[in-house]
């Protein structure tokens, strides 16, 4: 189970059933036990069914829940990703919070695979961002790699990313990679952000690892890629859209980064029944 995983489901358990299942309560008596399964609405990449486990768990540990796929795997409208049973006040207080972290991972883990296979075949990976759901950065990004996409970083502490305002701070694109190489730990790369072909050749000209090639046209970055010419780590971010991604995976590009994976990425359809037939 990834860090914090526990916290973050004891957080939506407390937001959502608090102060218990008051409805369930009322209808089930506390020895009903069902039987119920999660399936999917549409065809997607599943992500997260560990953790929807660990939320039936969490509820009641005498829950018995069944995996019926793995993390990454595509799965077809209809298809159960999970089954389980016990006491029903117990499933049906663990629905809601199970299903809302499944269906946001897996919506995240299907667009990125969307992504990921557009450029298939090319050397361009796919890269996330940090533009993450305050404290669910460690689960959001598994589900990206599950839909095949790479990771950035994931804390302003893995690597040196010079950006605009560290440039206008520090008074200059130069003095700010001058001063993030004799600050930062000898292994840091240094990768700077420009957003025009002057700041490019500044960036060359100070010695920067990488350079991300800020919300650029097509034809602007092919003309930084030919100016860069291997000297440097190639990232593409801003603006770059799945319709647009074709344009933007072009030979000299290592990376584009895509903040849309999971800062937009619609929740998938997954649903809980527990079947008539199924309850006693």
């Amino acid at each position: 189970m990834l860090p914090r995983t526990d916290h973050l489901i004891d957080l939506a358990l407390e937001e959502d059933a608090g102060l218990g299942d008051v409805t369930s309560r009322a209808i089930f008596p506390e020895r009903h036990v069902s039987r119920a399964y999660i399936e999917a609405g549409h065809d997607l990449v599943i992500c997260g069914v560990e953790v929807a486990a660990r939320v039936f768990a969490r509820v009641d540990p005498s829950l018995m829940v069944r995996l019926t796929v793995r993390d990454g795997q595509r799965v077809k409208k209809g298809r159960r990703v999970l089954g389980v049973s016990g006491p029903t006040v117990s499933i049906l207080t663990a629905e809601r919070t199970a299903l809302n972290f499944i269906q946001r991972l897996s919506g995240i883990a299907t667009l990125s695979r969307r992504f990921s296979d557009a450029v298939a075949g090319t050397s361009v990976r796919i890269a996330d961002t940090r533009k993450t759901t305050p404290g669910f950065r460690a689960l959001e990004k598994y589900a990206v790699r599950c839909g095949g996409c790479s990771n950035h970083r994931s804390s302003l502490g893995e690597h040196v990313l010079i950006k605009d305002n560290h440039i206008g701070a520090a008074g200059s694109l130069a003095r700010a990679v001058k001063l993030a190489r004799a600050g930062a730990p000898h292994l840091a790369r240094i990768e700077v952000e420009a957003k025009t072909q002057a700041e490019v050749r500044e960036a060359l000209a100070a010695g920067a690892d990488a350079i991300l090639l800020d919300n650029m046209t097509p034809s602007q970055v092919a003309q930084a890629v030919a100016r860069i010419r291997r000297a440097a780590i190639v990232e593409v971010s801003g603006g770059v859209r799945f319709e647009t991604l074709s344009e933007y995976a072009m030979p000299g590009v290592d990376v584009i980064s895509v903040g849309a994976l999971t800062h937009s990425a619609p929740a998938a359809d997954l649903s809980l029944t527990v079947p008539p037939g199924q309850r006693r």
